[in-house]
């Protein structure tokens, strides 16, 4: 019963959010095309529910030859290496264009994200989608992680997102799984909004 109501929850709240944002989309998509060569939306392989793997989407926020220049960061900056293999991330991306960076601070970019939970690939709560190679660092809380489906947003995002450790992601991932429930999952939705247009701790 949980899961089916959580399932009409994710199909009722995205497809209100699709045709809500549907001006969004449209000038975000201007935008790019305008402002920076190449597609308008990225899509990367995370893992899903029961360790399947599904095509999440994104607006693209990072240049072209992003991955050349994040190699190059890596080859001059050992400790942006360091953080970038213990954290999946960095405090200045130099991968991200300027509109990207935007983008990234207002969430705007997982917008398209609302297209995979209308799929069901995803849902609007749950610990954020991962890589095949992020999979390591939930050790055996990964069959936790691969119970549920990974939401737009969720405890991390709301506990401090880019401003708490991978390991205290995990550490709030795995709680929610383990004891979240519906009301849970609407008290998250609420305070992302605020976190959102506060911008804290945007990647």
């Amino acid at each position: 019963m949980k899961r089916v109501l959580k399932r009409g929850f994710d199909i009722l709240f995205s497809t209100l959010a699709l045709i809500a944002l549907s001006p969004v989309f449209a000038v975000v998509t201007l935008m790019l095309r305008l402002r920076e060569p190449g597609p308008v939306f990225f899509s990367h392989e995370r893992v899903g529910i029961d360790g399947r793997t599904f095509r999440c989407h994104k607006f693209r926020t990072m240049r072209e030859d992003g991955d050349r220049r994040l190699q190059w960061v890596f080859a001059i900056d050992p400790i942006a290496r360091e953080q970038w293999d213990a954290e999946q991330k960095l405090d200045r991306d130099p991968r991200v264009h300027s509109l990207g960076d935007l983008l990234r601070r207002t969430s705007i970019d997982e917008l398209p994200q609302f297209w995979n939970v209308f799929k069901g690939d995803m849902s609007i709560v749950g610990p954020r989608p991962i890589t095949m190679a992020e999979a390591e660092k939930y050790g055996h809380h990964f069959a936790d992680y691969c119970s549920v489906k990974p939401g737009i947003t969720g405890a991390w995002q709301v506990g401090g997102r880019s401003d708490t450790s991978y390991a205290q992601r995990v550490v709030l991932d795995v709680d929610y799984i383990r004891n979240a429930s519906l009301v849970d999952d609407i008290q998250i939705v609420y305070k992302t909004v605020g976190v959102v247009l506060a911008q804290r701790g945007a990647c």
